[in-house]
């Protein structure tokens, strides 16, 4: 299984960004993929997830603010950013969440890709 992410960079307070995670390889039956950061010193967060089915679930400072979608087609996780503020500086790493079994679930992480938000 591998994920690809893009889209971080440096935006100034306020802004928008978009992040995108690309899975490929032995994906099927495939849970849910999701979103955290994680900044130095720190542990990782929960940014925001979303099952197969549709379901979402958000980490509390990102709320109203984020939006999680899927594109099941192209096995794709897409992660809207809006009203950015400078504490979401960070790495983002996407995940996938593989339940082959009862039971057994396997996660995936990707390489992370920074976001920088400026005053």
């Amino acid at each position: 299984v591998q994920l690809q992410a893009s889209g971080g960079g440096l935006v100034q307070a306020g802004g928008s960004l978009r992040l995108s995670c690309a899975a490929s390889g032995s994906i099927f039956n495939m849970y849910a993929m999701g979103w955290y950061h994680q900044v130095p010193g720190k542990q990782r967060e929960l940014v925001a997830s979303i099952t197969s089915g549709g379901s979402t679930n958000y980490g509390d400072s990102v709320k109203g603010r984020f939006t999680i979608s899927m594109d099941n087609t192209k096995n794709t996780v897409y992660l809207q950013m809006t009203s950015l503020k400078l504490e979401d500086t960070a790495v983002y790493y996407c995940n996938i969440d593989i339940r082959r079994l009862p039971g057994v679930r396997q996660v995936y992480w990707g390489q992370g890709t920074q976001v920088t938000v400026s005053s």
